[in-house]
């Protein structure tokens, strides 16, 4: 969380625990206060990658990567026009090949890859399929309903965070100031020697330092995981359907020489063909190297096309 920051303003949420960050349509990220100055004459361009932008399509970003909310955002536009179950497939292959089309589009987009033909594509696929979008415009999908609860858990968890981050800070700032004031009253009250005072308290303050240091090393037991998902919680998948597939089942391969036989990997030593041919030393076979293997394919090519062709 260190070195989340607005790239305009410089400004850190090390420095500033209530920094409000918004993720623009590129997936840059700017501070609240960077979006309001940057459109007091009502409009701009990012400042990372000089995309041109509206206030509008600013939004407050809820992972630490905003490249993540960028891809929330496409998923969630992209699943509106395909918005196909498994049950509107005859097989659950074609369903698959149909979900991979799926995140090929958001990974062009998320990653600005062929985005004008990514585009394209998308609207000939809405205006030939427009009859069933419309059936499945107001079911919402497995897939949209889970990430419409995690968005919203992720969300919760980021406010705990900011507000625990506050009180912390809050709870800092008041011991300090108690030990200032407790300094006060000893210089005021005590008969002690001022510089014995002094150096009492900077004591105190270096051991309270120390004290603010370690409370934030310490990572405190968290019951989210970064997705939003509750440590314990199970999320309902449907079952896999297992495809009834033949086992795939190896067959040598046959080279047609047009020449003489060639003779098999395990006769070349019997019948000489390695007596001239160099050992192989250990580095060679590291990669499954054999000087058998070598000959043998020596051999296939200088016997290849020994016999004449008949016309």
């Amino acid at each position: 969380m260190d070195d989340q920051g607005c790239p305009r303003c410089k400004t850190t949420k090390y420095r500033n625990p209530s920094l409000k960050l918004m993720v623009n349509v590129c997936g840059h990220t700017l501070c609240e206060n960077c979006v309001e100055m940057l459109f007091v004459r009502g409009s701009g361009n990012c400042v990372q990658c000089d995309t041109p932008l509206r206030k509008s399509n600013f939004r407050v970003q809820l992972f630490e990567d905003p490249t993540v909310d960028k891809e929330v955002e496409i998923r969630k536009k992209v699943l509106k026009i395909y918005n196909k179950r498994d049950s509107d497939f005859p097989t659950l292959r074609e369903y698959n090949d149909y979900l991979e089309q799926v995140e090929d589009i958001v990974y062009n987009l998320t990653n600005n890859l062929d985005v004008e033909n990514t585009k394209l594509r998308m609207e000939q696929y809405q205006r030939e399929n427009r009859d069933m979008i419309q059936k499945n415009k107001d079911k919402m999908t497995r897939e949209q309903e889970e990430l419409e609860e995690l968005l919203l858990l992720e969300q919760r968890g980021s406010e705990q965070r900011r507000l625990e981050l506050l009180q912390e800070e809050k709870r800092q700032l008041q011991a300090k100031r108690k030990n200032k004031q407790a300094l006060l009253d000893e210089l005021e009250q005590s008969q002690l020697p001022a510089a014995l005072l002094l150096a009492q308290h900077k004591a105190r303050a270096a051991e309270l330092e120390t004290k603010i240091e370690q409370q934030k090393q310490t990572v405190k037991p968290t019951s989210i995981f970064s997705t939003g998902i509750q440590m314990g919680q199970t999320v309902s998948l449907q079952p896999f359907q297992r495809l009834p597939e033949v086992l795939y089942q190896y067959q040598p391969l046959q080279i047609q020489t047009y020449g003489p036989p060639v003779p098999e990997l395990d006769q070349l030593s019997r019948q000489g063909y390695l007596n001239h041919v160099r050992a192989a030393l250990p580095q060679d076979t590291a990669g499954g190297y054999t000087s058998a293997l070598a000959c043998h394919r020596a051999v296939q090519e200088a016997f290849t096309g020994l016999f004449p062709w008949k016309r």
